[in-house]
Formats: C-alpha cells, structure tokens, sequence
C-alpha cells in the first residue's frame, strides 16, 4: 500500500516534465523577401531564378542586397511574381501555398483585385514579390 502513492509522485514528476524543442537549423520551405505594391515590370510574368549568376543579379537590387547570402546563392531558388501595370491600387501578387513533393516544389500564386467601386489610389502600380525556395528542386508555379 505504500508503493502507491510513491508511483503517484513519481508518475506526477514524470508526466509534468517541460520537452525540450531542438531545433535543427531547420529553414522554412520559403520565405517571402518582398512584396510591394508598386516597383515590379510592366508586363505579366512569373520567373524562376535557379543558376547562381541569375540570383546574383538581385543581390544588385537596394531592397534585396542584405536578404540574399552566398549560401542561399548556392542552397536555395527564388522566384518573382510579377502583376504586370495595373491602372490603379488596390492589386497585389503573393504566394498562397507552397508544397514539396518528392521531385518538385509547388507554389500557388494568389493575385487580388480591388473590389468593384472600391476606393482605390488613381495611379498606375507595379505589383511584386520576391520569393525564395531553401531548395534546389524543380520549380512548378500554379
């Protein structure tokens, strides 16, 4: 009778105990480096950024020169999404999901509108975005 309520504290103590989380200099799948609503080109496109002189050309941009290091030139991919002109504000380009599978990686593209008769700046925007993928693999946007 006296082991019982030994067993209670011990299994108090053990099931109370904190779990320690490591993690593993594990990097998220992407990560979005930018996203304006005016700044991008002024035709509708998307581009997948794989070869090492590519990905160097945006390290030559202000806004992305301290995103981008010499490892994610070499580790990761980046893709820009880019809305085209537009002939107001209120539009925007952006990444839904994306999902790896065993070969490829999958990225859905959300692009919004304003709504009808919505109030929106008058004047021509540029929408962007600048995604990069901690992977090499091949690339599929949707």
């Amino acid at each position: 009778m006296k082991k019982i309520p030994y067993l209670l504290v011990i299994f108090l103590v053990v099931s109370c105990g904190s779990k320690a989380i490591v993690d593993a200099g594990k990097r998220p799948l992407y990560e979005v480096l930018i996203q304006e609503s005016d700044g991008g080109g002024n035709i509708h496109f998307y581009e997948i950024l794989t070869e090492p002189n590519e990905i160097k050309m945006l390290q030559n941009d202000e806004l992305l020169k301290n995103k981008i290091s010499a490892v994610d030139v070499q580790k990761s991919n980046f893709v820009i999404l880019n809305m085209g002109e537009k002939n107001s504000g209120g539009y925007a380009v952006g990444v839904e999901s994306v999902v790896e599978t065993d070969k490829n990686i999958i990225i859905n593209v959300k692009e919004s509108s304003p709504e009808p008769g919505a109030m929106v700046t008058q004047v021509i925007t540029y929408p962007f975005c600048v995604v990069k993928i901690n992977s090499k693999k091949d690339i599929i946007i949707k």
